[in-house]
């Protein structure tokens, strides 16, 4: 009896340094499920600059792009549930991929932590192409079916399935192009590899200011003034299928509630400084603030809505 005593006393005492060790006790890693250069990239780094450290640890973004951001993403909730290991992810990986991609996650796999912002996908020109607007350019593709090719975010993602069921309502046939993220669509389009560039307006940016894009169709109802002569989709009496692109971060399932707590302060601390709303404004987003069992609704909404299309487009897996 008395040596089972001290043996629980000595585990007790063994247990307790970890018990009571403050989180974080080192460096927190956000991985982002895509290349370098693109919006959700450029999110992600911003917010950790902002955070700097306030935690009393650095934060450290970590690159891990491939098949539609389902490789970062499904390294989020395999990492271990202790607040160290974060993800931020654009809406493909969560909200269309588990339909398309045969994804091994679902959407009780993670916990979402907070949604940033969102902003349009957006389908640009480059200036030479014989469009002078959204209707001009439909009347091209129409008039030289199979000729034209579109490159997105990956096939599955949100914007293909967002933007082929827009092209099949319309009776456009073009081929779809997918790459993995901006990084590496703006280049393949300014390079001349693809005729059309999609992808967020966020990505599609660096060209329309300097004059080598014209992006012409939102995939919002409404047109964006960050984009002089785009039209959005209810200019075409299809505002029903509309569809942006967002941006969020996730954590593994089952991190601790006051770790998460803790980490959700910090972020929305971040995401509230003037630094981050002027570059959400500069990247054509808009922000707007979710967390936890709201930001968790609307993916569970799109989601939903997302499994839809891609069962009228005879793309589930």
């Amino acid at each position: 009896m008395w040596l089972r005593t001290i043996l629980a006393a000595a585990l007790t005492l063994l247990a307790w340094p970890s018990a009571a060790q403050p989180f974080p006790d080192r460096p927190i890693r956000i991985i982002v499920p895509v290349n370098p250069g693109g919006g959700t990239d450029v999110f992600a780094r911003k917010l950790a600059e902002l955070i700097g450290g306030s935690l009393g640890q650095p934060l450290i973004v970590e690159n891990r792009a491939g098949a539609s951001g389902t490789i970062g993403t499904q390294a989020v909730i395999d990492a271990r549930p202790d607040g160290h290991t974060l993800g931020f992810i654009w809406n493909t990986p969560v909200t269309a991929a588990p339909h398309t991609l045969g994804a091994r996650y679902t959407l009780d796999s993670f916990t979402p932590v907070l949604r940033v912002g969102y902003s349009p996908f957006a389908i640009c020109a480059r200036p030479d192409f014989p469009a002078a607007n959204l209707q001009e350019m439909i009347a091209n593709i129409r008039a030289n079916p199979g000729r034209y090719t579109w490159g997105n975010e990956g096939m599955g993602g949100v914007m293909h399935l967002a933007v082929e069921r827009v092209w099949r309502h319309l009776g456009l046939e073009l081929t779809a192009v997918p790459f993995q993220g901006a990084g590496q669509t703006l280049p393949a389009f300014l390079g001349g590899h693809i005729t059309f560039f999609g992808g967020s307006l966020t990505g599609a940016l660096p060209a329309v200011r300097a004059g080598t894009a014209r992006c012409l169709m939102m995939t919002t109802p409404e047109a964006s003034a960050d984009a002089p002569g785009s039209a959005g989709l209810a200019s075409l009496g299809l505002e029903q299928m509309a569809v942006t692109i967002w941006w969020g971060l996730i954590a593994p399932r089952n991190v601790p509630q006051d770790r998460l707590a803790r980490l959700t302060s910090a972020f929305v601390t971040a995401a509230q400084q003037p630094q981050f709303a002027e570059l959400m404004a500069q990247q054509a987003a808009v922000m707007r603030l979710e967390t936890g069992e709201a930001f968790g609704r609307s993916i569970r909404a799109e989601y939903d809505a997302l499994g839809a299309v891609a069962r009228e487009l005879n793309l589930l897996r």
